[in-house]
């Protein structure tokens, strides 16, 4: 009897050792969090120098300063939407709040449906790494990235995604955004990713008015559509938004969003190309 109440005050000590370490971790992110913002922030309220205060310096070439208050802060024009690749919200969260990983998301999304929100939306997050969508070449500057607790090669939970709908509907009417301009990593870095997984309901969201869908009616038996003659699926691809330097890529991720068939052949069946094109009408 003595012996199984020492273990269990044992075991309830290093319990609350381990939460105390996990709540002292979160406090001292946030505590460099709050004095990376402050940083930030006084950036911004510093005056630019003018030749009469630095007239030694070449660089600087204002003769005046005269602030103007006809300016506004980043506005988010995308979404785009992740899956972490890892195992659980913690090692997610210990990988963005590590410096020398250099990643991170505005939000993320555990498989039970809590958000965890990890930047103000108008700060830059380094989420989206090197790649395009139509013209835009940084998406780091001009998205919100939300990750979600997913390794990749499983389903999105219901409470998941029921969040994200969620977060999604808020962002849209708060950022006015765009219904094409909810993407996924894999549509703005061909070849290079390829999250969130063809798992993903992109079809669920295209329903709720976030990004696009094709007519459905394309996949039964017996549809009657034609393609144009002229029609040119690389530039189908490119009008949407996709990079298409690398065509291969290109309809690679298509597939990933779109189809979600025969992922790792790098052609477009007469199916597909019908499907790429009721999707160009839509975003062109």
């Amino acid at each position: 009897m003595l012996k199984s109440k020492v273990t269990s005050l044992v075991l309830s000590l290093v319990l609350l050792g381990l939460m105390s370490c996990s709540r002292d971790f979160y406090f001292q992110n946030n505590k460099a969090h709050k004095a990376q913002v402050e940083e930030a922030t006084a950036i911004f309220l510093t005056e630019p120098a003018t030749k009469t205060q630095s007239p030694n310096d070449s660089l600087v070439i204002n003769d005046q300063w005269i602030g103007t208050s006809n300016f506004s802060i980043r506005k988010p024009n995308f979404v785009v939407i992740h899956h972490t690749a890892q195992e659980s919200l913690d090692q997610t969260i210990k990988t963005f709040t590590v410096k020398r990983t250099s990643v991170s998301s505005h939000y993320v999304i555990s498989r039970d449906g809590e958000v965890v929100q990890m930047l103000n939306d108008y700060l830059r997050s380094w989420h989206a790494g090197r790649g395009r969508w139509g013209n835009d070449t940084d998406l780091n500057s001009s998205s919100i990235g939300i990750e979600l607790d997913n390794n990749g090669s499983e389903y999105f939970s219901e409470m998941q995604i029921e969040s994200l709908l969620k977060l999604l509907k808020i962002l849209k009417g708060k950022y006015n955004i765009p219904t094409a301009n909810f993407i996924g990593h894999a549509d703005l870095a061909p070849g290079r990713k390829v999250d969130p997984s063809p798992y993903f309901p992109w079809k669920r969201l295209a329903d709720e008015g976030y990004g696009f869908w094709f007519d459905e009616a394309i996949m039964q038996t017996g549809y009657q559509g034609k393609l144009p003659e002229n029609f040119n699926p690389i530039d189908a691809l490119r009008i949407i938004g996709y990079d298409v330097t690398d065509p291969k890529a290109a309809i690679q991720s298509f597939k990933i969003h779109f189809t979600k068939r025969d992922i790792e052949k790098p052609e477009l069946t007469e199916l597909d190309q019908l499907i790429l094109y009721d999707l160009y009408l839509k975003y062109r």
